[in-house]
């Protein structure tokens, strides 16, 4: 996945167009030009890692229609925040596949809502599958022309709610990193990036595996861990220069809200770059900042067109100011348009 030119890492697929984490987002995004796809990973009940947003189900699935489910509705607490709905931990994987996809924002993106009941909820284990399908299918397709092999497709999985998961006995670490060497990820392979929000997940993980990993950091509050912890730093201080020192003895690039790059101005347009890439560079760090997004909805208001929220506003014009801010890489939900800004941004 290591490569001169900014990566494209397609955010649970091509979730643009099709609903998030399914096969068939994963493989739009790939045939866009993605450099990798970005699955979220939860864990069912009998210990298998699926590709959902949140564990709740409510939000991306019909699991609501499904009448011999309604007993399962519940509230929990999931990082401090109480939610309601079905929660993936409740469900083996056998119960999960009877349900399908649906778009989880469709008041923003009314045209994947077609999509709604086709696809399965896709197990991680189908993914690398997936990605390994498409390498191997690439490569014979260069061989019988004569060509050398393309780049192999990335994968950039995020652990979510990691220690939630660990206090209920589903621990993500070893059927993650038994799944990769399975399908032969593994030692200081770079087509895999393994990225989480919690900063003690990252460094367990560090001492169990030699791949790349990935601090991720929002733009307000703090790491769960750290309020698990009683600690009281923020994710503001994991962006000092001691912040970032720290993060590099134990991750390769840093996941940043995008708005920690380049904030937006009181009046919602585009301001000017922080220090953030310079000072996580000057630390070893690469810079991927996410996420984004075609619709004016999630765009500052100067690249919005139009009044509509759902409507396309200038993305391409969004991830060119953050391009020449010198990021390595960014998380988008329209691969096809982060592909083409950074095919514009290379030719200067």
């Amino acid at each position: 996945m290591s490569s001169p030119a900014p990566i494209v890492i397609g955010h649970r697929g091509a979730s643009g167009y099709v609903p998030e984490h399914t096969l068939a987002s994963y493989f739009l995004a790939i045939q866009y030009g993605a450099d990798c796809v970005e699955p979220d990973l939860v864990m069912t009940r009998d210990g298998v890692l699926i590709a959902r947003h949140e564990n709740e189900l409510g939000g991306t699935t019909d699991v609501a229609a499904h009448w011999e489910f309604a007993s399962r509705r519940t509230t929990k607490s999931v990082d401090g925040t109480a939610v309601s709905g079905w929660f993936t931990e409740d469900f083996t994987l056998r119960e999960l596949k009877t349900l399908r996809a649906r778009e989880r924002i469709p008041q923003l993106r009314p045209g994947n809502t077609r999509f709604d009941g086709q696809f399965e909820v896709a197990t991680f284990e189908e993914i690398l599958a997936l990605v390994q399908g498409v390498d191997g299918q690439r490569a014979a397709r260069a061989r019988q022309l004569g060509l050398s092999a393309p780049a192999p497709v990335g994968l950039y999985p995020e652990i979510k709610h990691a220690s939630y998961f660990a206090n209920l006995g589903l621990a993500m670490q070893a059927p993650l990193l038994a799944l990769l060497g399975q399908y032969g990820y593994q030692g200081r392979d770079t087509r895999v990036w393994l990225q989480s929000f919690e900063v003690g997940y990252l460094k367990a993980l560090r001492g169990m595996t030699r791949l790349p990993l990935v601090q991720l950091i929002e733009d307000s509050g703090a790491p769960f861990d750290f309020v698990l912890a009683g600690d009281a730093r923020t994710y503001a201080d994991l962006i000092t220069a001691q912040g970032l020192k720290e993060i590099s003895h134990y991750a390769q690039a840093i996941g940043p809200a995008k708005s920690l790059v380049i904030p937006r101005h009181a009046d919602g347009t585009l301001g000017l770059p922080t220090t953030l890439v310079a000072d996580a560079h000057a630390a070893g760090l690469a810079v991927n900042p996410w996420t984004f997004r075609l619709e004016n909805e999630f765009l500052p208001d100067d690249y919005r067109r139009g009044a509509a929220p759902a409507a396309a506003g200038d993305l391409q014009g969004e991830l060119l100011a953050y391009l020449r801010a010198g990021i390595d890489g960014f998380f988008t939900d329209q691969a096809d348009v982060g592909v083409s800004a950074r095919a514009a941004f290379l030719r200067g």
